[in-house]
Protein backbone atom coordinates (compact mmCIF):
# COMPACT_ATOMS: atom_id res chain seq x y z
CA UNK A 1 0.00 0.00 0.00
CA UNK A 2 1.28 3.64 0.00
CA UNK A 3 0.92 6.56 1.95
CA UNK A 4 -2.03 7.79 0.09
CA UNK A 5 -3.95 4.46 0.62
CA UNK A 6 -4.15 2.09 3.36
CA UNK A 7 -5.72 -1.00 5.00
CA UNK A 8 -6.24 -0.53 8.84
CA UNK A 9 -7.94 -1.75 11.78
CA UNK A 10 -9.71 0.83 13.91
CA UNK A 11 -9.27 1.22 17.44
CA UNK A 12 -12.34 -0.56 19.89
CA UNK A 13 -12.24 2.74 22.12
CA UNK A 14 -14.06 5.74 20.73
CA UNK A 15 -11.45 7.89 19.29
CA UNK A 16 -11.67 11.65 18.16
CA UNK A 17 -9.55 13.64 15.75
CA UNK A 18 -9.69 16.22 12.58
CA UNK A 19 -6.99 16.66 10.20
CA UNK A 20 -6.22 18.87 7.33
CA UNK A 21 -6.64 16.22 4.44
CA UNK A 22 -10.34 14.57 2.92
CA UNK A 23 -10.76 11.18 3.83
CA UNK A 24 -12.55 8.13 2.54
CA UNK A 25 -13.01 5.22 4.80
CA UNK A 26 -14.58 1.55 3.31
CA UNK A 27 -15.39 -1.33 4.97
CA UNK A 28 -13.36 -4.40 4.78
CA UNK A 29 -14.47 -6.84 7.27
CA UNK A 30 -16.11 -6.10 10.69
CA UNK A 31 -17.99 -2.94 11.49
CA UNK A 32 -17.38 0.60 12.64
CA UNK A 33 -19.17 3.41 14.35
CA UNK A 34 -18.41 6.92 12.99
CA UNK A 35 -19.64 10.22 13.79
CA UNK A 36 -19.10 13.38 11.16
CA UNK A 37 -19.86 16.46 12.13
CA UNK A 38 -22.65 15.67 14.20
CA UNK A 39 -23.95 12.76 11.58
CA UNK A 40 -23.53 9.55 12.92
CA UNK A 41 -23.24 6.16 10.87
CA UNK A 42 -22.07 2.28 10.87
CA UNK A 43 -19.63 1.54 8.31
CA UNK A 44 -19.71 -2.20 7.35
CA UNK A 45 -18.40 -4.16 4.92
CA UNK A 46 -18.57 -2.85 1.42
CA UNK A 47 -19.74 -0.07 2.63
CA UNK A 48 -18.01 3.62 3.32
CA UNK A 49 -18.11 7.40 4.60
CA UNK A 50 -16.61 10.45 3.37
CA UNK A 51 -14.80 12.77 5.70
CA UNK A 52 -14.23 16.28 4.80
CA UNK A 53 -10.81 17.83 5.52
CA UNK A 54 -10.68 19.86 9.07
CA UNK A 55 -14.07 18.59 10.45
CA UNK A 56 -13.98 16.48 14.04
CA UNK A 57 -14.89 12.95 13.98
CA UNK A 58 -15.56 10.58 16.24
CA UNK A 59 -14.91 6.54 15.55
CA UNK A 60 -14.78 3.33 17.36
CA UNK A 61 -14.23 -0.22 15.19
CA UNK A 62 -16.46 -3.35 16.68
CA UNK A 63 -14.50 -6.10 17.44
CA UNK A 64 -11.84 -7.17 14.25
CA UNK A 65 -12.48 -4.78 11.96
CA UNK A 66 -10.40 -3.95 8.50
CA UNK A 67 -10.78 -0.96 6.22
CA UNK A 68 -9.42 0.34 3.37
CA UNK A 69 -8.58 4.29 4.02
CA UNK A 70 -7.38 6.49 1.93
CA UNK A 71 -6.23 10.21 2.87
CA UNK A 72 -6.47 13.01 -0.39
CA UNK A 73 -4.96 16.82 0.76
CA UNK A 74 -6.38 19.82 -0.82
CA UNK A 75 -4.27 19.25 -3.81
CA UNK A 76 -4.24 15.49 -4.45
CA UNK A 77 -4.23 14.70 -8.17
CA UNK A 78 -7.74 13.17 -8.09
CA UNK A 79 -9.09 16.91 -6.79
CA UNK A 80 -6.95 19.39 -9.13
CA UNK A 81 -6.96 19.92 -12.89
CA UNK A 82 -9.82 18.30 -14.73
CA UNK A 83 -10.95 16.21 -11.48
CA UNK A 84 -11.67 19.70 -9.97
CA UNK A 85 -15.51 18.62 -9.68
CA UNK A 86 -14.72 15.41 -7.57
CA UNK A 87 -14.11 18.07 -4.82
CA UNK A 88 -17.73 17.96 -4.48
CA UNK A 89 -18.02 14.52 -3.26
CA UNK A 90 -16.62 16.47 0.20
CA UNK A 91 -19.05 19.44 0.55
CA UNK A 92 -20.17 17.33 3.40
CA UNK A 93 -20.35 14.16 5.52
CA UNK A 94 -21.63 11.29 3.89
CA UNK A 95 -21.95 7.59 3.72
CA UNK A 96 -22.42 5.23 1.00
CA UNK A 97 -22.50 1.56 -0.30
CA UNK A 98 -20.87 0.17 -3.38
CA UNK A 99 -22.87 -1.34 -5.51
CA UNK A 100 -21.85 -4.74 -7.05
CA UNK A 101 -19.44 -2.74 -10.37
CA UNK A 102 -17.97 -1.00 -7.32
CA UNK A 103 -17.85 -3.96 -5.31
CA UNK A 104 -15.28 -5.68 -8.15
CA UNK A 105 -13.09 -2.41 -8.59
CA UNK A 106 -12.85 -2.57 -5.04
CA UNK A 107 -11.38 -6.04 -4.96
CA UNK A 108 -8.99 -4.71 -8.00
CA UNK A 109 -7.49 -1.91 -6.91
CA UNK A 110 -6.48 -3.94 -3.45
CA UNK A 111 -5.02 -7.03 -5.60
CA UNK A 112 -3.10 -4.26 -7.65
CA UNK A 113 -1.56 -1.96 -4.64
CA UNK A 114 -0.15 -5.97 -3.23
CA UNK A 115 2.26 -5.96 -6.56
CA UNK A 116 5.55 -4.25 -6.63
CA UNK A 117 5.07 -2.62 -9.97
CA UNK A 118 1.23 -1.66 -9.74
CA UNK A 119 -0.69 0.99 -11.20
CA UNK A 120 0.10 5.02 -10.20
CA UNK A 121 -2.45 5.11 -6.95
CA UNK A 122 -3.40 8.54 -7.94
CA UNK A 123 -4.92 7.07 -11.13
CA UNK A 124 -6.89 4.18 -8.98
CA UNK A 125 -8.11 6.83 -6.27
CA UNK A 126 -9.35 9.08 -9.06
CA UNK A 127 -11.31 6.36 -10.76
CA UNK A 128 -12.70 5.14 -7.64
CA UNK A 129 -13.57 8.66 -6.90
CA UNK A 130 -15.22 9.05 -10.16
CA UNK A 131 -17.17 6.16 -9.70
CA UNK A 132 -18.60 7.42 -6.04
CA UNK A 133 -19.21 11.04 -8.02
CA UNK A 134 -21.36 9.38 -10.78
CA UNK A 135 -23.45 7.55 -8.08
CA UNK A 136 -24.20 9.72 -5.27
CA UNK A 137 -26.93 11.76 -6.39
CA UNK A 138 -27.65 14.15 -8.71
CA UNK A 139 -27.10 16.98 -6.42
CA UNK A 140 -23.32 16.55 -6.80
CA UNK A 141 -23.42 16.89 -10.58
CA UNK A 142 -26.55 19.00 -10.91
CA UNK A 143 -24.95 22.49 -13.27
CA UNK A 144 -26.26 25.48 -11.73
CA UNK A 145 -28.41 27.64 -13.04
CA UNK A 146 -27.65 30.61 -14.95
CA UNK A 147 -29.97 33.01 -13.30
CA UNK A 148 -28.75 31.62 -9.41
CA UNK A 149 -25.23 32.55 -10.71
CA UNK A 150 -26.00 36.08 -10.74
CA UNK A 151 -27.18 36.48 -7.01
CA UNK A 152 -25.75 36.35 -4.01
CA UNK A 153 -26.44 34.56 -1.24
CA UNK A 154 -28.28 36.39 1.88
CA UNK A 155 -25.56 35.99 4.38
CA UNK A 156 -27.73 38.00 7.11
CA UNK A 157 -30.55 35.50 6.21
CA UNK A 158 -28.63 32.39 6.70
CA UNK A 159 -27.28 34.05 10.16
CA UNK A 160 -30.75 34.23 11.78
CA UNK A 161 -31.76 30.76 10.46
CA UNK A 162 -28.73 29.50 12.55
CA UNK A 163 -28.74 31.66 15.88
CA UNK A 164 -32.50 30.56 16.13
CA UNK A 165 -31.00 26.84 15.62
CA UNK A 166 -28.15 26.99 17.71
CA UNK A 167 -29.48 24.29 19.88
CA UNK A 168 -30.13 22.00 17.06
CA UNK A 169 -28.37 19.99 14.30
CA UNK A 170 -27.97 21.84 11.14
CA UNK A 171 -26.62 20.42 8.02
CA UNK A 172 -25.89 21.93 4.68
CA UNK A 173 -28.93 20.63 3.06
CA UNK A 174 -30.95 22.78 5.81
CA UNK A 175 -28.93 26.05 4.56
CA UNK A 176 -29.14 24.92 0.97
CA UNK A 177 -32.99 24.53 1.06
CA UNK A 178 -33.24 28.08 2.82
CA UNK A 179 -31.29 29.60 -0.07
CA UNK A 180 -33.61 26.77 -2.63
CA UNK A 181 -30.19 25.49 -4.32
CA UNK A 182 -28.55 22.11 -4.45
CA UNK A 183 -26.21 21.21 -1.32
CA UNK A 184 -23.49 21.00 -4.25
CA UNK A 185 -23.97 24.28 -5.41
CA UNK A 186 -24.93 26.41 -2.27
CA UNK A 187 -21.37 24.96 -0.90
CA UNK A 188 -19.63 26.06 -4.09
CA UNK A 189 -21.63 29.68 -3.85
CA UNK A 190 -20.77 29.68 -0.44
CA UNK A 191 -17.30 29.37 -0.70
CA UNK A 192 -16.97 31.65 -2.99
CA UNK A 193 -18.44 34.31 -1.39
CA UNK A 194 -17.75 34.31 2.36
CA UNK A 195 -14.26 32.32 1.83
CA UNK A 196 -15.48 29.44 3.97
CA UNK A 197 -17.73 26.78 4.36
CA UNK A 198 -20.99 26.46 5.28
CA UNK A 199 -19.72 24.00 8.61
CA UNK A 200 -17.22 26.26 9.15
CA UNK A 201 -20.07 29.37 8.94
CA UNK A 202 -21.83 27.10 11.33
CA UNK A 203 -19.01 26.33 13.81
CA UNK A 204 -18.30 30.05 14.20
CA UNK A 205 -21.93 31.50 14.68
CA UNK A 206 -21.73 27.85 17.76
CA UNK A 207 -18.72 29.30 18.93
CA UNK A 208 -19.51 32.99 19.21
CA UNK A 209 -22.33 33.03 21.01
CA UNK A 210 -20.55 30.22 23.31
CA UNK A 211 -18.07 33.12 24.10
CA UNK A 212 -20.58 35.61 24.78
CA UNK A 213 -22.47 33.04 27.50
CA UNK A 214 -19.59 31.97 28.92
CA UNK A 215 -18.05 35.85 29.64
CA UNK A 216 -21.53 37.15 30.70
CA UNK A 217 -23.13 34.24 32.23
CA UNK A 218 -22.42 31.85 35.41
CA UNK A 219 -24.00 29.11 33.22
CA UNK A 220 -22.84 25.86 33.25
CA UNK A 221 -20.36 24.85 30.51
CA UNK A 222 -22.48 21.83 30.01
CA UNK A 223 -25.56 23.82 29.57
CA UNK A 224 -24.10 26.00 27.32
CA UNK A 225 -22.82 22.97 25.43
CA UNK A 226 -26.34 21.48 24.96
CA UNK A 227 -27.94 25.61 24.03
CA UNK A 228 -25.15 25.85 21.27
CA UNK A 229 -25.56 22.31 19.72
CA UNK A 230 -22.50 21.07 20.92
CA UNK A 231 -22.75 16.98 21.29
CA UNK A 232 -20.86 17.24 25.18
CA UNK A 233 -19.00 19.51 27.08
CA UNK A 234 -15.74 17.81 25.69
CA UNK A 235 -16.81 18.63 21.90
CA UNK A 236 -17.13 22.33 23.11
CA UNK A 237 -14.10 22.40 24.90
CA UNK A 238 -12.09 21.07 21.58
CA UNK A 239 -13.55 23.00 19.12
CA UNK A 240 -13.48 26.49 21.51
CA UNK A 241 -9.32 25.39 21.65
CA UNK A 242 -9.36 24.96 18.75
CA UNK A 243 -10.88 28.20 17.51
CA UNK A 244 -9.62 30.50 20.34
CA UNK A 245 -6.06 28.85 21.48
CA UNK A 246 -7.71 28.58 24.91
CA UNK A 247 -10.03 26.65 27.13
CA UNK A 248 -13.72 28.48 27.58
CA UNK A 249 -13.56 28.68 31.16
CA UNK A 250 -10.16 30.62 31.12
CA UNK A 251 -12.58 33.88 29.92
CA UNK A 252 -14.15 33.50 33.63
CA UNK A 253 -10.51 33.52 35.64
CA UNK A 254 -9.55 36.77 37.41
CA UNK A 255 -6.48 38.29 35.39
CA UNK A 256 -3.15 38.19 37.03
CA UNK A 257 -3.37 42.05 37.15
CA UNK A 258 -7.07 41.66 38.67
Amino acid sequence: MTDTIRLAPLDNAIQHHHHDYHQIVIGLSGYAEFEIAGQGGVVAPLSGCLVPANVEHYYEGIGDNRQLIIDLPDDATSLTGMHRQLRSLFDRPGYFSLDESLQHYLQFLIQEMTHASHAPADLLVTTLLSSLHARLGAALCSPPLTRRASRSLDIQRLEQFVLERLDQRLSVSDLANLACLSEAHFSERFREQTGITPYQFVMRLRLTRVRELTTLTDMPLADIAERTGFASQSALSHAFRRRYGHAPMQLRRPSANG
